[in-house]
């Protein structure tokens, strides 16, 4: 009985973060992201659901909808009541999706409230050691000499791998032909079998095995370089100044949320972000770096993102086919 009692008054006091913000969840809240279990955006939601919860007073339930890049997910959190109790996880596939003019059964900005980024994280160019590509110039000069016979291994054609290599032949003045892959191990093995010379990879995807000798990773498209691989140059270093890119992981609610939740909402994620043990593990997931925004910056890197992206489509005659 005195157990009950306990937790029935821990239910109903929000702690401090919720009620300073004018809202509190009257129940759990589901987090909701587009990709399989276990992979990226999944563990991120896992590491963010405790200190979410801890901050809002309420179970943070991760929920997995995968699919058509991203967008499954994305359009069951725009049906979504506008309560405050489904809350989303959004990538940087989001804005290529919508790029690409995939984003079937909603609007990819007005569906949604917009919380905040929550982290950002980068690609990198992985060759195998033993093979012609010792760098970027050894890289360019091929390419340049056969246009279109340098591979390089994606996630498939209209995905952010298949952009941010296509962003690169751009800078570089290169054609490259995509190969496309079910994910960053997959298309990492074939460049260790031999199938294909060049993988682009997210950090993410490319850590683990970045510590094979090998491959090499011939550089990462950040704008610093990679606190667990210093040796790898950024490409704006490796000749190409200005060039960076990215992908990102952030909150999101249906739109129509009122403007309190998602202050509760954004005030409790940069608590939980604020956090040495959540941000370290953030970080160390993905070679990137927690990077928080207000809700107008987050709707405004949207906005810019899909515009940059629909220009590279346009000007390259991409499609996601």
């Amino acid at each position: 009985m005195a157990l009950a009692r306990r937790l029935l008054l821990a239910a109903l006091a929000a702690p401090a973060v919720a009620r300073a913000q004018g809202w509190a969840p009257d129940r759990s809240i589901t987090l909701l992201h587009g990709f399989g279990p276990g992979g990226a955006a999944d563990t991120i939601c896992r590491i963010l659901a405790p200190p979410l919860a801890e901050a809002l007073g309420r179970p943070v339930v991760v929920e997995p909808r995968p699919g058509a890049g991203g967008n499954i997910g994305s359009a069951a959190l725009a049906r979504a009541a506008p309560d405050g109790h489904t809350l989303g996880l959004l990538t940087g596939s989001h804005g290529v999706a919508a790029a690409f003019g995939r984003a079937a059964g909603f609007d990819p900005v007005d569906s949604f409230a917009w919380i905040s980024v929550a982290l950002r994280y980068a690609f990198v160019l992985v060759a195998r050691a033993d093979g012609p590509y010792r760098d970027l110039g050894a890289l360019v000069a091929a390419a340049r000499a056969r246009p279109g016979a340098v591979q390089y291994g994606t996630l498939g054609p209209g995905s952010s791998h298949h952009l941010t290599g296509e962003l690169f032949s751009a800078a570089a003045g290169i054609e490259m032909a995509q190969v496309p892959y079910r994910s960053d191990v997959a298309g990492l093995g074939g460049v260790l079998g031999g199938e294909l010379p060049l993988m682009v990879s997210t950090s993410v995807g490319a850590m683990g095995l970045l510590q094979d000798p090998k491959l090499r990773g011939l550089a990462v498209t950040a704008d610093r370089r990679s606190l667990r691989f210093p040796a790898i140059p950024t490409v704006a270093e490796s000749g190409f100044p200005g060039f960076r890119s990215y992908t990102w992981a952030g909150l999101a609610a249906p739109a129509g949320t009122p403007a309190p939740v998602v202050a509760t909402v954004h005030a409790a994620l940069l608590r939980a972000l604020a956090q040495p043990a959540v941000r370290t593990k953030l970080e160390e997931l993905t070679d990137g770096e927690v990077d928080p925004s207000a809700p107008p910056a987050t709707r405004a890197l949207v906005l810019a993102e899909i515009a940059a992206w629909r220009g590279l489509i346009a000007a390259r005659g991409l499609s996601a086919d």
